[in-house]
């Protein structure tokens, strides 16, 4: 018979349960009571809210997508309206979302800035009010957000939120919501690069790479490039610009990148970095061809970091060039092996459910779209997005499904 031993050290003692009980429980009502007097206020601009808004986003938990920098790239390519909301207790900024409205067809829609190319968003909160998770009331949050948009947008729509991210419950819970078709994948990085491909199969990924190395040194072999000019790193962003185009035309599918308001927001984001919090808004990584043609680029990524959190934002490769070595795979060894030792805890691979990231990635992150109408219309636009949305998603988890979905797409361009 097995015995399961418990070391009384790490248990708490009744009297330290009551008094964390008790604490929680005053946390949860004092949070309830603010809801009734938190002031929400609309702003059309992002400067006055600087230093509160550099201030929300030093914590470790917010992303990258709502940082100041982030946003104010965006914003300066794109120019669209902003209604960014600003919540306020006790004269102490509770939080920031940063959100623009996007128009169509009629329809306001206010959405996060720069979410159509953005792989998680939080918000940002102070830490007391995001430690709060779901002891917000959510009714009088909901309402106090749509009076505050009255006028403005008819459909507040928040996408791709997680509701846990690194064990912190976002303060939007039991806001109206549904579930985003697409999830994301992360790999948790260990004290050694050995101890984090033990995660993921270490010995199947180590035998791939070693045929990959053979493979590329036949071909005359492959140097890891980062630039460490902005001109360059400008360079190899067009390069990508041209390779995604490419696969893009060739998938028959319409090209993201291909508008100079994204264009310019990327290129933007390449000047900024902020080396005393080891962030930085994009850094273009390749696998470059060694015979002295520097265009000679097999694999391309772009990745972000703030804190000891990377995303990779994109990535793309030259079908015609050493295609039988996976350079996509190769260039990923390559950036998260040497990403060990640089205070980087979590290596992010972003949206959408792809076998490559599968295989690297042992974390899948669910995320959800807050969907709050704020107008008749957008009772209606809310609706339709939730159908959308749930339709998406019961056809991505049937693969056979996908892909006649995806052939419909491409022959309807």
């Amino acid at each position: 018979m097995q015995t399961q031993k418990f070391d009384v050290r790490e248990q708490p003692s009744d009297d330290a349960a009551l008094a964390d009980t008790a604490i929680s429980r005053l946390r949860q009502v004092s949070m309830k009571l603010a809801m009734a007097n938190i002031d929400i206020a609309v702003f059309d601009a992002m400067q006055p809210l600087e230093d509160d808004w550099r201030a929300l986003e030093a914590d470790n938990l917010q992303s990258l997508h709502q940082s100041y920098d982030w946003c104010a790239a965006w914003v300066s390519a794109f120019q669209r309206p902003l209604a960014i909301l600003k919540g306020t207790y006790a004269g102490e900024t509770a939080f920031i979302l940063p959100v623009e409205i996007v128009k169509s067809r009629g329809l306001a829609v206010a959405k996060f800035i720069a979410a159509d190319h953005s792989n998680i968003n939080t918000g940002l909160f102070s830490r007391n009010f995001a430690e709060s998770g779901g002891s917000i009331d959510a009714e009088k949050f909901a309402r106090q957000l749509q009076q505050a948009l009255k006028g403005r947008a008819d459909l507040l729509l928040l996408q791709n939120i997680p509701l846990e991210w690194r064990g912190r419950q976002t303060p939007l819970t039991g806001l109206p919501m549904v579930q985003n078709q697409n999830h994301a994948y992360q790999l948790p990085l260990l004290a050694v690069f050995e101890d984090t491909l033990k995660q993921i199969n270490a010995k199947s990924r180590r035998k791939k790479f070693r045929v990959q190395t053979r493979r590329l040194e036949a071909a005359g072999g492959v140097e890891y490039v980062i630039p460490e000019t902005s001109e360059e790193q400008h360079r190899l962003l067009d390069i990508f610009f041209r390779l995604k185009s490419a696969r893009f035309a060739s998938l028959g599918l319409p090209d993201v990148f291909a508008d100079r308001e994204t264009k310019v927001f990327l290129n933007g984001l390449i000047d900024k970095q902020d080396d005393t919090r080891q962030s930085f808004g994009l850094q273009m990584h390749a696998l470059r061809l060694k015979d002295g043609n520097k265009d000679r680029i097999a694999a391309i990524s772009g990745i972000s970091r703030k804190g000891d959190h990377v995303i990779c934002q994109f990535g793309a490769i030259d079908e015609d060039l050493v295609p039988d070595t996976s350079p996509g795979e190769f260039l990923y060894w390559q950036t998260i092996s040497g990403l060990h030792g640089q205070g980087v805890a979590l290596f992010d691979f972003g949206l959408g459910d792809q076998t490559y990231k599968r295989s690297w990635a042992p974390v899948e992150t669910a995320h959800y779209d807050v969907v709050l109408p704020v107008s008749p219309i957008g009772v209606a636009a809310g609706a339709a997005h939730r159908i959308v949305t749930r339709g998406k998603a019961h056809i991505k988890a049937r693969p056979k499904l996908y892909k006649f979905a995806q052939a419909i797409r491409a022959r309807i361009g």
